[in-house]
């Protein structure tokens, strides 16, 4: 069994970005797979029971449908603190550059209310979703 720590995440109208922390390094693509196979599955099943017309956008020409992009994803691996900031900054403000709120706290699928402490009941999913509490001191409280 593979683990890690969530350090940030973001769930936009088609994608997902996350910022995990491995336990160990060759322990990626195990991750990725523990993700992104179920969800697919899931996804998948439910346009065909309700036989839903987005399973046509994500159907190839051979009849597979493919809830996910061809290859791994984008990943890379971060080696400072400085660009992990940068890498959070920049999941939190992805529904910012995309019109879909003025500011990361108002997009409430995202860490980015944890980030800001804004973490009670009526925070929204970033206020009850918590973060792992990873065994490095990354000191990102406020990014």
């Amino acid at each position: 069994m593979c683990s890690s720590d969530l350090i940030a995440w973001v769930i936009m109208p088609e994608h997902v970005h996350l910022m995990l922390e491995p336990s160990k390094a060759d322990d990626v693509p195990s991750i990725l797979t523990s993700i992104k196979q179920p969800v697919a599955q899931r996804l998948i099943r439910s346009l065909r029971k309700s036989q839903d017309e987005a399973l046509a956008a994500i159907t190839t020409p051979a009849g597979e449908a493919r809830a996910w992009q061809e290859g791994g994803g984008f990943d890379r691996n971060v080696r400072t603190l400085d660009e992990l900031r940068r890498e959070i900054v920049y999941i939190h403000h992805n529904p910012v550059e995309r019109g879909l709120v003025s500011t990361p706290i108002e997009w409430e699928w995202s860490s980015a209310r944890w980030y800001a402490e804004l973490r009670g009941d009526g925070a929204g999913w970033g206020g009850r979703i918590p973060i792992d509490t990873s065994e490095v001191d990354w000191g990102l409280q406020n990014p």
